[in-house]
């Protein structure tokens, strides 16, 4: 365990000093996007000495490393507001959204990929494995707008964008969800059908063992090692899609806060961002191997069995 908290603190040193020297690279100045290309160059470098930004690189990239070992994200360049609830604000409804993604991938996905795998080479396998394939090979920046452009302007089922109600998070949803959802399935047949092949599941069919029991309770609990670590490794990419899925339908979380903090060059905020996204990636990995424990006992969190 302390070598995983090594590690962790390793993965969360390396993203902020990477993050913070590519935005500070990016071309743009948050002086002149707060005050506008007309203001004064007195007040312009009032307003830098203010925020710090008149300091060279190293000085600055010191300073936040130390206010991040004391806990503080510091605060917003643009509306003077801690970083850190500025993330609490939109924490809930990137979370909201992820946890229905995840939800609506793994309804989809675990079905498809038991039928698949219980008819192979039949009808139902290609079909199957044809809606995977249609789900992986629809991008969200073109789910999104598709599904806007059908269930919100053609047929008013649901809102266009924003946050108003309950049935504004089923097109984010279903848009995150989809290409999670095809890899799943497919991870699932493959593993699945690998786990029939095993001799303790002939002997369970061989004794006389209804064939969906033995598929549902027993095959399938094995077969879900592999799928967990896949789906602790997507859970990352989860969270990155949730940027672009949450631009395109305006949904108030931490992806659209990092973009609109880009735009304004508000660099304490994406860094913040980004931070919070990438340590939420590796507490979700580290806690893939709590769940392995619980699935198989004989797994020990080492590794050895």
């Amino acid at each position: 365990m302390l070598q995983r908290l090594f590690s962790l603190l390793l993965t969360l040193i390396g993203v902020v000093t990477l993050v913070f020297f590519l935005i500070h690279l990016i071309p743009g100045d948050p002086v002149e996007a707060m005050l506008g290309d007309s203001a004064r160059v007195a007040d312009r470098e009032a307003l830098r000495h203010k925020l710090g930004l008149d300091q060279p690189l190293a000085v600055q990239y010191g300073d936040y490393i130390k206010s991040i070992l004391q806990l503080d994200l510091g605060t917003s360049l643009r509306n003077q507001q801690p970083v850190s609830n500025l993330l609490l604000e939109r924490l809930p409804a990137t979370a909201w959204l992820a946890f229905a993604a995840l939800l609506i991938a793994v309804t989809l996905a675990v079905p498809l990929g038991v039928i698949a795998a219980r008819r192979q080479g039949s009808a139902w396998d290609t079909g199957a494995m044809m809606v995977s394939l249609f789900g992986v090979s629809m991008p969200n920046f073109w789910l999104g707008p598709m599904l806007i452009l059908l269930f919100s302007l053609w047929l008013g089922w649901t809102p266009v964008s924003g946050m108003e109600s309950l049935s504004s998070i089923i097109l984010p949803a279903v848009t995150l969800g989809a290409s999670l959802a095809a890899v799943l399935a497919r991870m699932v047949r493959s593993s699945l059908l690998e786990t029939l092949g095993e001799d303790y599941i002939r002997t369970a069919l061989a004794k006389g063992l209804d064939e969906s029991t033995v598929v549902w309770r027993h095959a399938l609990r094995n077969a879900m090692l592999p799928v967990i670590t896949l789906l602790g490794l997507q859970l990352g990419a989860l969270l990155g899609g949730a940027v672009i899925t949450e631009t395109v339908f305006s949904w108030p979380g931490i992806g659209s806060l990092m973009v609109e903090s880009i735009q304004q060059r508000d660099y304490p905020v994406v860094q913040g961002c980004v931070l919070l996204i990438a340590l939420i990636y590796v507490l979700v990995n580290a806690g893939t191997d709590l769940v392995y424990r619980m699935v198989d006992p004989r797994i020990t969190l080492t590794g050895r069995e």
